[in-house]
């Protein structure tokens, strides 16, 4: 008997908790709710850029460091037995010190972003998955951040005589469907790294606040996010 009531018990539980969670939302108003989810994307934002846009801030970061794509990979140590591992290792450091300088010019893009979320938004965010945070941003922003990065992207890689290397073997190799053809420039290579490092990190953050929004250092957060 005690087992065939156990999942129905279990059951009871989890429709009480929605019942819990959907009164907790309602409690608070759209006011609120709104103000709380653009406290939440400003500090995701402000975070990154902070964190990314310093010196080694993509270069000393294991989750975010750009190495060379695909096929050069493979390649680099064929590179190296040839004497040319600082050609290398040049063409890696300019990649990752252009996504830092590039990842700079984000934080107006990201503030206007915020600044144009409506109250429908705001509800997503808040009903929405554990990244929706950063879907928001990556919807919103992505084709203005890819136009601001590129020519800060361009300006670094272009000091470097090896990205007009990379740029011409990497070309064959995607002629050859050796590597993606999107990585067959190093300019727009690096862009779109530079943005997938940013919204990792602005993801990082949305789950440390929906994990433990009494420790995010906000009575308005607390309040928001606690109560999902």
């Amino acid at each position: 008997m005690k087992n065939l009531r156990s999942p129905i018990f279990a059951l009871f539980l989890m429709l009480t908790a929605g019942f819990v969670q959907a009164g907790a939302l309602d409690a608070i108003s759209t006011g609120d709710a709104s103000a709380g989810v653009k406290e939440a994307l400003a500090k995701g934002a402000d975070y990154a850029v902070a964190s990314l846009g310093k010196d080694n801030g993509f270069l000393g970061n294991s989750k975010v460091k750009i190495p060379l794509p695909g096929y050069l990979q493979k390649a680099e140590k064929g590179l190296r037995m040839f004497g040319m591992g600082k050609q290398a290792d040049e063409l890696v450091n300019t990649m990752n010190h252009a996504a830092e300088n590039a990842v700079v010019e984000a934080k107006p893009i990201l503030s206007d972003s915020i600044k144009k979320m409506s109250v429908q938004d705001a509800k997503g965010i808040l009903t929405g998955g554990e990244d929706s945070v950063t879907q928001y941003f990556k919807r919103t922003s992505s084709e203005q951040l890819t136009r601001k990065f590129m020519p800060i992207v361009k300006t670094e890689t272009k000091k470097l005589q090896l990205a007009e290397q990379y740029n011409s073997f990497a070309g064959k190799a995607a002629s050859a469907g050796l590597i993606d053809q999107k990585d067959a420039d190093v300019d727009s290579y690096v862009t779109q790294k530079a943005m997938d490092g940013l919204f990792l990190i602005i993801a990082e953050e949305e789950k440390k606040l929906r994990a433990n929004p009494v420790g995010a250092g906000s009575d308005l957060l607390k309040k928001v996010f606690g109560a999902l």
